[in-house]
């Protein structure tokens, strides 16, 4: 039996960038040629694509946690290490990418949508590139970056025209099969349709799409029944039309109060209130359901409601009522053509933004945040003198020094660098150069044995 997921957790995680490589080129008679470590390959990526093909999330709800590869390393003779494989996921169009925290992130519409869920870590840079006329013989290389962690939620939203809405076994997927090629299970028992179908109906020049939604009971907009689970396929539908069973034998029902019942579930769930409303009186083809049709029609002409008596088993009035939502879904679209084109919100850095910030704690403790020196923090070997030295040096040319200064930092204090429950301590000594003198050897990061050569 065929399986429908339209939500999903999709835990990431993007592939760490290579480390860099330490390296100097040797040869006869030239036993320092000078660095040649290459640089570490890029961390693969974790991207979600729309693609028309696909129609569920089943195959990510089997295998939620991605993965991608990590870059390689560099190597000596500046060869660069390889950039790691992207995972790529394909998911349906209408697909909307939340975080965690319930924050929207992406909403996949058109076929070749792609978002980066977890983006991978850069390569470190190897001596080769870190090399300078000040520092001619670097010693040391970086690490490449971690690739990030994150956890996403994925919800289909049904990309269709129109949306079949009403109470379980009115007919509605009866009508699908009728006026598409759709073929969804029909049978005389409530809850019958478990998950929408789309049918594609032909209207003379205008091809739309009906999605038949599972029935909807009183309450489902709180969680009764399975309304609540498939509400969110009709947002995205421009026609509502309400399937309204003429010919129930249940006790206590007629046909405005089904309506009135629908209708309360739909401004209940929410951002429907403005779509075209179409009303379709079925099973019209039995005589005392006909006699009810005709009783009711004036009322609901009266609420303003454009109404259709058919009969999806014998094919009655079905017609007119495919070219009056051809005509409602062209008049959807050329509004939506006319429309005022969406807005890219641009939050630009301001000019002033030094890229950190420093907070005082208690005990002489101060921390320093901001993507910067954390990401400065986590390149770098801390094994390596040299490699500390540079990490001073950046950040000193940052302003790290300067604003631990002005907020009272003595040399010795404690100084965090990152979140506290991953901030790496330092006990700060102001005005330490990497490229500094040391007792008569070469400043570091140079090689006086180079001169020359």
């Amino acid at each position: 039996m065929a399986v429908f997921v339209d939500t999903v957790t999709l835990h990431a995680v993007a592939g760490s960038g290579g480390d860099g490589c330490t390296s100097v080129h040797r040869e006869k008679f030239r036993p320092l040629g000078g660095p040649d470590g290459g640089n570490g390959g890029r961390g693969g990526d974790v991207i979600v694509v729309a693609d028309a093909n696909t129609s569920s999330l089943l195959h990510i709800s089997r295998r939620s946690h991605a993965r991608a590869d990590n870059g390689k390393p560099g190597e000596g003779g500046v060869r660069h290490g390889a950039d790691g494989s992207d995972v790529i996921l394909s998911v349906p169009l209408g697909t909307v990418v939340t975080s965690s925290d319930g924050e929207p992130l992406a909403d996949l519409v058109q076929p070749g949508a792609l978002f980066t869920v977890a983006r991978g870590g850069r390569g470190g840079l190897g001596n080769a590139a870190l090399a300078s006329p000040r520092r001619r013989a670097p010693g040391f290389s970086l690490k490449g970056e971690p690739g990030e962690t994150r956890q996403v939620s994925l919800a289909l939203k049904m990309l269709a025209d129109v949306g079949l809405v009403g109470l379980p076994s009115v007919g509605k997927s009866s009508l699908v099969a009728a006026i598409s090629a759709a073929r969804p299970k029909i049978a005389d028992y409530p809850f019958t349709t478990l998950v929408p179908h789309l049918g594609v109906v032909e209207a003379g020049e205008t091809v739309f799409t009906v999605a038949d939604v599972p029935g909807l009971v009183p309450g489902a907009s709180t969680g009764k029944g399975l309304g609540l689970d498939f509400l969110r396929h009709v947002e995205r539908c421009t026609v509502l039309v309400h399937v309204i069973d003429c010919a129930t034998l249940e006790p206590g029902r007629d046909p405005l109060s089904d309506l009135d019942a629908i209708e309360a579930e739909l401004r209940a769930y929410g951002d429907l209130g403005e779509r075209a409303r179409v009303v379709v009186l079925n099973k019209c083809d039995v005589p005392e359901a006909r006699e009810l049709a005709d009783f009711v029609t004036p009322d609901l002409s009266a609420r303003g409601y454009r109404v259709f008596q058919v009969s999806a088993a014998s094919h009655l009035g079905l017609r007119p009522l495919v070219f009056a939502l051809a005509d409602l879904v062209r008049q959807s679209r050329s509004a939506a053509q006319v429309s005022e084109a969406p807005r890219i919100t641009v939050r630009p850095v301001p000019v002033d933004d030094s890229g950190f910030v420093v907070s005082v704690l208690p005990d002489e403790t101060y921390q320093v945040t901001g993507s910067r020196p954390e990401r400065w923090v986590q390149q770098t070997d801390f094994g390596n003198d040299e490699a500390v030295g540079y990490l001073a040096d950046r950040l000193a040319r940052l302003g790290v020094e300067d604003q631990l200064r002005k907020l009272g930092a003595t040399p010795g204090c404690t100084v965090l660098i990152g979140p506290a429950e991953s901030a790496v301590v330092f006990n700060w000594q102001p005005r330490i150069d990497a490229g500094a003198d040391q007792g008569g050897r070469s400043p570091r990061g140079t090689d006086r044995r180079l001169d020359g050569h």
